[in-house]
């Protein structure tokens, strides 16, 4: 089956087109990726924006002819926190599926951190020690941590941490302030702690992390340009990388940051308040290093949506 998947997200919206055959993929013909921040403001409001909608259907529009062009025989959306939050969510929704003939899907957190885990877990090998897999991706609006010891997860939770969501919290300043940076991790720390059960805290035997925030570090630590997923997916990124990463892009302005190698331009908005959020997430489960992952939700909804 050849399978077209929107992934319509709080700061990105990405497409994945590949085929899948018996529950495993054998060919991918597609993955774009593009920053609308259609999330920007839900916090604050509880509405998807005119100018965040208008963003967000010029790069629908580019998506649907990508589609048209590769066929398939399944083409769904899948939609995740700033769709679910907004109080007009559901008739965005609505407008996505009349105008471009996509299946669309509002995620639970639930469904959104289960989709993650088998997109991150479908290739890997069971974990020898048996400590578990962490798998967790900071979104824009949410961050899913997700803890498995094989192909089920067998913990997961859905919490109020992302990257636009902290941002529009506390971030006022460009660059920001020491002080910013520091409410943004209070902020995730408390949600963090409130929604992870002290017994789940133990450090994993491995703990991998997706979407854009750690493949952005994994780029900038490596300083490719242009970006390469094959160097992206794999690579362990430790604690004192990450800080110092954080360090030397919390002093730019963001004129300055969008000229990093390795950083896309269009991410260096929300790269700050992703790593805070990263740090927080690793010294929660003591984590000394991850392993970045290009395979997450998009993999994970497409093995779902073919074989359904």
């Amino acid at each position: 089956m050849r399978i077209a998947v929107v992934d319509i997200g709080t700061n990105t919206t990405r497409l994945y087109v590949a085929e899948v055959t018996d529950g495993r993929f054998t060919r991918e013909l597609e993955r774009e990726s593009r920053v609308t921040r259609l999330g920007a403001g839900v916090d604050a409001t509880g509405q998807l924006a005119e100018a965040a909608l208008e963003r967000e259907f010029a790069v629908l529009d580019e998506f649907h002819a990508l589609i048209e062009e590769y066929g398939h025989d399944r083409a769904v959306a899948v939609m995740t926190s700033a769709v679910r939050d907004a109080t007009n969510g559901r008739e965005f929704a609505r407008e996505v599926s009349a105008h471009y003939g996509l299946e669309a899907h509002v995620l639970s957190g639930e469904e959104e951190a289960q989709l993650t885990y088998r997109g991150a877990t479908d290739e890997l090998d069971p974990d020898p020690d048996d400590r578990g897999t962490l798998v967790f991706d900071i979104g824009g609006g949410s961050t899913e941590l997700v803890i498995g010891h094989g192909p089920e997860p067998d913990f997961h939770v859905s919490t109020q941490v992302g990257v636009v969501r902290q941002a529009d919290r506390h971030i006022h300043t460009d660059p920001p302030t020491t002080q910013q940076l520091q409410a943004v991790a209070d902020d995730a720390r408390a949600a963090l702690e409130l929604a992870v059960p002290d017994a789940r805290r133990t450090r994993p035997g491995r703990a991998i992390g997706v979407a854009g925030t750690p493949t952005s570090l994994a780029a900038i630590a490596q300083r490719l340009e242009p970006y390469d997923p094959s160097r992206v997916h794999g690579y362990r990124l430790s604690a004192s990388e990450r800080d110092a990463i954080l360090s030397r892009l919390a002093a730019m302005p963001l004129r300055e940051r969008k000229q990093v190698p390795g950083l896309h331009p269009d991410r260096a908005v929300a790269i700050l308040p992703g790593i805070v959020i990263l740090t927080e997430i690793m010294r929660l489960f003591a984590l000394d290093e991850i392993e970045v992952s290009e395979h997450d939700i998009l993999r994970g909804a497409a093995l779902r949506y073919a074989t359904r």
